[in-house]
């Protein structure tokens, strides 16, 4: 066959291997693979077989690996020093949707310092198979001084193969990160004709010069690629392929077009909008952690900064947890045990590091980092009951000031009553405005009442009827899509009566009784805020359950938290997915679907949750997934998404059968204030 190579458009590949840490096996499985596979990349750089290799954006694999082979870090860093092996900026590869602004930087802080400690120096921000892309990332990119990123899942068929991403040129990799291709025993003629495919479509969207990555999930490299790349090269009559780096790609190629939105479009690729709600225990520890390791860690700041290795420790541990195989519920039952654990190690540390703090500050002293002459109602434990406090429970255990006292050990003697009280802060203990029947709950701001087996409310001198419902539906899916059933309408909660739980004058509390479960409400003195509390025990497999609220006016726009940000998002009311399920394989069913970190907001009612983080617009309707029971990382049947999204490992703790809690607040107030109000369900001031 003739060729003019002069006639060629240049393909830069790069080799890399996406490195999931864990998924369809556990962590030292993958891990002993990982051994296997780089101890190959390292010989084929020593032996110059392979000119470079990119290490998947994140140090986490890399520091795996060497504490396995110590022996080959000196190798590592000359490879890194001679820019044959690039590693960084991330620590891990986490979610975008399902980690904070603050954990997000963490990450980055820890990978640069790891990378940087090394040798590497260049960084590109590396999304190669993120499940879609927060808007607010490239602002955090720049903070640290990267000016690159690369991307793949949720680019709108618009977008071209450069494209400046809210100030930052980002790579979209038309075709995806996977490209197995050479590691398959096919001959170089079939190999060169499915290239021409996949380099086709690229061209589509690119100039002269072409990015193909080749590698794939857990894959090695093979070691005859340089010369396979040269046989496939004589086949191919408009492409040359060489190996190169994606940064030779962007010293290439000129970035025109922008692009200032988030990255969930899913007409061309998978999102698996699923993961938002597969095992909610996952995301409820997840935001817990979150939030009280930054406390922590501005506690300890504030007292002479002692527990800094401690602090980075706990992040670690947090940031492999937020991996998107980890965090979106979608690996082995045993994957997610060794994540439970991890979240309960790191609820130890912070709560130690503020107990250590705390027992060696005077009596009833606070720290706030935010809203200092805000009027708050907070918690704190104690051995005896204040003044002007309201018991909310008590328990049996030892003084903190012993269990926390190097000097001395807790004997049965000082075995005690422990008390969690409520306590004012910034109070003039002035009369409280609550008030409690058995079917009523209110105060001066707002009111919620049991009327004809229908939940109402009132606030601002406005009436909500039958404004909560609960509801649940079949589920088809799994944990990466959720699967509805074409004709499913979901049942509905009947509430059925309520009762008076606790009359104080802090905090008073009702519950309701529906045929699903019981429903805690709590509302505190001067609160905007309703407090719910869903306590039960799931025996039902397959189900999608949730809360849903009726605002009484269509929702067109929704604010939602991301990354600590307020991001707007604009739907269709009127959409319906049981309407609009995919007839063929390849495609991924739209949804009205979207995640949150703690809060979202339409038409004038706000929600915050304890690890809720996925909501629905339903016409009028705001619906927040309480639960989402499935049994398999990857249904091939499922009717949202004809086309495999992993492997169809059955994983029936993903059912989450026993025991469940979820936990929301709600109120009607201007969006512009919503930190005042999340503040007020994750306080930044502590008690002493």
């Amino acid at each position: 066959m003739m060729f003019n190579k002069n006639k060629k458009k240049r393909v830069i590949a790069y080799l890399h291997s996406h490195w999931d840490r864990e998924w369809y096996r556990e962590f030292e499985v993958f891990r002993l693979r990982l051994v296997r596979v780089f101890d190959n990349i390292l010989k084929y750089l020593e032996e110059d077989k392979i000119p470079s290799f990119y290490f998947d954006g994140q140090v986490v694999a890399l520091l795996d690996y060497l504490e396995f082979r110590p022996e080959k870090e000196e190798l590592v860093k000359r490879f890194i020093k001679d820019k044959r092996l690039f590693i960084g900026p991330f620590y891990c590869l986490v979610d975008e949707f399902l980690t904070d602004g603050i954990c997000f930087r963490k990450n980055i802080e820890i990978g640069t310092k790891i990378a940087k400690s090394f040798g590497c120096e260049d960084f590109i921000g590396y999304f190669a198979d993120t499940f879609g892309h927060s808007k607010n990332i490239p602002t955090i990119l720049k903070e640290y001084g990267i000016d690159k990123a690369m991307v793949w899942r949720g680019c709108c068929d618009e977008l071209q193969s450069e494209f400046i991403f809210n100030g930052v040129n980002t790579v979209n990799l038309i075709r995806g990160y996977f490209m197995d291709i050479f590691s398959s025993d096919i001959s170089m003629q079939e190999k060169a004709n499915f290239l021409k495919t996949n380099l086709d479509k690229i061209a589509e969207k690119s100039g002269e010069t072409l990015l193909l990555p080749i590698g794939a999930d857990h894959l090695a490299i093979p070691e005859d690629i340089k010369s396979q790349i040269e046989s496939v090269n004589f086949y191919l009559d408009d492409y040359e392929i060489e190996l190169g780096s994606p940064f030779d790609y962007f010293g290439t190629v000129k970035f025109k077009q922008k692009y200032d939105g988030e990255l969930r479009d899913n007409s061309k690729t998978f999102i698996l909008q699923g993961s938002y709600s597969a095992r909610t225990k996952l995301k409820q520890l997840n935001t817990e952690c979150s939030y009280k390791l930054d406390l922590a860690d501005k506690i300890q700041l504030n007292f002479g900064n002692n527990y800094e290795k401690a602090i980075e420790y706990a992040y670690k541990l947090l940031l492999q947890n937020q991996a998107h195989d980890s965090i979106c519920g979608c690996s082995t039952d045993l994957v997610h045990k060794e994540n439970i654990t991890r979240y309960h190690k790191i609820l130890e540390i912070t709560d130690t590091i503020i107990n250590e703090i705390g027992v060696t500050q005077p009596e009833n002293m606070s720290i706030t980092f935010k809203y200092l002459d805000k009027y708050k109602l907070l918690t704190v434990e104690k051995d005896k009951i204040d003044e002007n406090s309201q018991v909310l429970s008590k328990r049996k255990g030892f003084p903190k000031s012993l269990l926390y006292d190097i000097k001395k050990i807790p004997v049965t003697e000082d075995y005690t009553t422990i008390y969690t009280l409520l306590k004012e802060f910034n109070g003039t203990n002035d009369v409280t405005d609550l008030e409690i029947k058995n079917d009523m709950l209110f105060n001066s701001n707002i009111k919620i009442e049991l009327k004809d087996g229908k939940l109402n409310l009132y606030t601002a001198g406005k009436c909500y009827e039958n404004f909560i419902e609960f509801v649940r539906y079949k589920d088809n899916g799994d944990t990466y899509n959720f699967g509805p059933v074409e004709n499913d309408l979901g049942e509905v909660a009947e509430i059925k009566s309520a009762k008076i739980l606790m009359n104080g004058d802090l905090r008073s509390t009702i519950r309701v009784s529906t045929s699903f479960f019981n429903v805690d409400i709590s509302l505190n003195k001067k609160s905007h805020l309703l407090n719910f509390k869903v306590k039960w025990l799931n025996l039902l497999t397959n189900k999608l359950w949730q809360v849903r609220f009726n605002t009484q006016e269509p929702i067109i726009k929704t604010y939602s938290e991301d990354m600590n940000l307020l991001l707007e998002r604009k739907f269709n009311p009127e959409y319906e997915i049981r309407k609009n399920l995919p007839k063929e394989k390849g495609i991924e069913a739209m949804t009205n679907t979207a995640p949150l970190q703690r809060f979202v907001w339409a038409n004038g009612l706000g929600i915050i949750t304890k690890g809720l983080t996925e909501y629905e617009v339903q016409q009028d309707k705001l619906a927040i997934t309480l639960l989402r029971s499935t049994g398999i990382i990857s249904n091939p049947q499922n009717p949202a998404r004809l086309t495999p999204a992993g492997p169809p490992i059955e994983v029936p703790e993903a059912q989450q059968i026993g025991e469940n809690i979820a936990e929301f607040s709600i109120g009607f107030f201007d969006v512009r204030e919503w930190a005042n109000y999340v503040e007020e369900v994750y306080p930044q001031t502590v008690l002493f």
